[in-house]
């Protein structure tokens, strides 16, 4: 599966906010760090306030933060969230006058796919990308990461 850039920015908002958790940090601060456009990461920000992962306070001593613990943030939701195209897999094959073909069973097993893909992330959250604590999480650390 591949992620959309809307979704991996996302994602990189939030381990960055995860990472300055005691602090206030502004876009541009991101931008920078990241070499990714401000006005992508106004979106971002936007979408990811929206959805309550993170809290924006405009003004002087302004900036955003994580709204949530990072031990609240489950990946299959921020990713359920900024990929658009999920909402759009439809589960039920619908049956022409031919009744059940190729092509609709190919979506039904494209969408189970999908389904266990969301699954297998919702067990884990910000908290293990930041720094494994689950064992499954532990279990799937990269070779050569260095403990």
């Amino acid at each position: 599966m591949r992620l959309t850039r809307f979704t991996d920015y996302s994602l990189r908002v939030l381990i960055y906010l995860g990472q300055n958790n005691q602090d206030r940090v502004t876009i541009n601060q991101i931008s920078e760090d990241y070499d990714i456009s401000k006005n992508h990461l106004m979106k971002v920000v936007s979408n990811l306030t929206r959805l309550k992962f993170v809290s924006a306070q405009r003004g002087p001593g302004g900036g955003i933060q994580l709204n949530l613990s990072p031990e609240d943030i489950c990946l299959k939701e921020v990713i359920r969230n900024t990929e658009k195209h999920l909402h759009k897999v439809n589960g039920s094959a619908s049956h022409d006058k031919h009744g059940v073909t190729a092509d609709t069973r190919l979506k039904g097993y494209l969408h189970n796919a999908m389904l266990a893909y969301l699954d297998a992330l919702g067990c884990f959250t910000l908290a293990d990308v930041l720094e494994p604590r689950s064992e499954v999480a532990k279990a799937l650390k990269l070779e050569g990461e260095v403990a």
